[in-house]
């Protein structure tokens, strides 16, 4: 049964009643300060956090989630009215996976669908060629990384080179047992901790979807992992 940690000033019930938040079987929590959310997402432990932006220190909310090691892994959203602009940028670098704009959308559902149902990851130390197109003069810096852990949509990457949230990255890795290297494109959507960074596919190369996907699935079913 999915579970949801709603974060804002009031439970916004008129605004998201018609969301799937409120279908049967979703189980809801409601927390109206910032000490009220840390001590129910520890808790509870959520399938997804949603953070009004308007709630005092929502930005140090979700970097505090982020950090602890027991809410690290939580799907969290921020909610946002009247539009990011470039709080978004802040936003996303404090942790959050995404921003949900109110009032609530008809695209709402299929977003938050694809939040509670985070794919599932698969740890892996894998070696990781990135090229980097510099702002200024349009050069490209070839760096090393190592990706952690992936899943069919991204992968959580160390590197030592900076990577601002938004950058975009050509990659090129290998996964265990493959002859044939995966091949694709990326973007840094969250600043995990130093020099580490959430990457979101959003363009593999021929079969390296299908690939990953295959190679998580093993994983999965090898070791028991929970979707995460």
């Amino acid at each position: 049964m999915p579970s949801v940690l709603i974060c804002a000033r009031d439970p916004l019930m008129d605004e998201l009643h018609g969301t799937l938040l409120w279908r049967e079987g979703v189980t809801r929590h409601v927390a109206s300060t910032f000490q009220e959310a840390l001590v129910i997402a520890v808790a509870a432990h959520p399938d997804l956090v949603l953070v009004e932006h308007e709630l005092p220190q929502a930005a140090r909310l979700v970097r505090d989630l982020r950090g602890d090691p027991s809410t690290r892994r939580l799907s969290i959203a921020v909610m946002v009215r009247g539009g990011a602009g470039l709080q978004e940028v802040e936003l996303l670098a404090s942790g959050a996976n995404a921003i949900l704009p109110l009032p609530a959308g008809p695209d709402w559902n299929d977003r938050l669908g694809r939040l509670i149902g985070v794919a599932a990851r698969r740890g892996a130390r894998l070696p990781v060629a990135i090229e980097l197109v510099a702002q200024l003069g349009g050069t490209v810096q070839q760096v090393q990384g190592t990706a952690l852990n992936i899943s069919a949509s991204g992968m959580l990457l160390e590197c030592a080179a900076a990577l601002p949230v938004g950058t975009d990255v050509d990659l090129r890795f290998r996964l265990p047992g493959s002859r044939e290297d995966v091949v694709g494109c990326g973007t840094v959507v969250r600043h995990d901790s130093p020099g580490r960074y959430g990457l979101r596919f959003y363009a593999l190369e021929r079969d390296g979807a299908a690939r990953i996907a295959s190679f998580v699935a093993a994983g999965t079913a090898a070791s028991g992992d929970r979707l995460a």
